[in-house]
């Protein structure tokens, strides 16, 4: 059986766009069917298509991604997921943003210390910036708050009209058609209102 190229791409939010990920795999030469695409954070290594895409891969195979950190953000796992592809598995994998990173090549001695102290510093860098992006959103709200900033759903207003329509309402006078059309409310908005409200 010939071995086949593999292209995983990671976002960490469904708002975030893999098209630059994308594109380079097509450069590369990879079948649109053969990549993979997780819009999940690289945490940890628990995403459906990486755990589809891993399960897959067979010996001689090409796992190629655009940069370390697409594959993950978590120092020991990264190392561990690598070991785990390139040794247990046997499949090969390039990283595109970094051509050392490339075990097709070098499988002496020297070229496997340099891509192993490469993979290390880069898996460091991948999890310290996970880091760094957690404490400026940490700080973000904290700003926020000081500010006054209000997080959440904004406090719903009851039209100054709500007590009297609501108890034609509950006197079954009005239906509550008739009540939102008056009160000029959603259905949610109404019943959440209800819901809060005493009469």
């Amino acid at each position: 059986m010939s071995s086949k190229i593999f292209g995983y791409a990671r976002v960490s939010s469904k708002e975030q766009n893999e098209e630059r990920q994308l594109n380079a795999f097509k450069e590369f030469g990879i079948d649109e069917r053969d990549i993979y695409v997780d819009k999940q954070s690289g945490k940890d290594f628990n995403r459906d298509n990486y755990l589809v895409l891993k399960h897959i891969l067979r010996e001689n195979d090409l796992l190629v991604i655009k940069s370390i950190d697409r594959l993950g953000r978590n120092y020991n796992m990264i190392i561990e997921e690598w070991k785990d592809i390139t040794q247990n598995i046997k499949a090969d994998i390039v990283v595109i943003d970094m051509p050392l990173l490339d075990t097709r090549n070098n499988k002496d001695l020297l070229g496997t210390f340099i891509s192993d102290l490469i993979l290390q510093i880069l898996s460091y860098v991948a999890e310290q910036e996970r880091t760094f992006i957690k404490q400026r959103q940490k700080e973000g709200i904290e700003n926020a708050l000081n500010k006054g900033v209000k997080f959440g759903r904004p406090k719903i207003e009851k039209p100054a009209n709500f007590d009297n329509v609501i108890s034609q309402w509950k006197k079954k006078e009005i239906k509550s058609k008739d009540a939102m059309i008056m009160l000029n409310l959603k259905p949610n908005t109404f019943y959440n209102l209800l819901k809060n409200t005493k009469i």
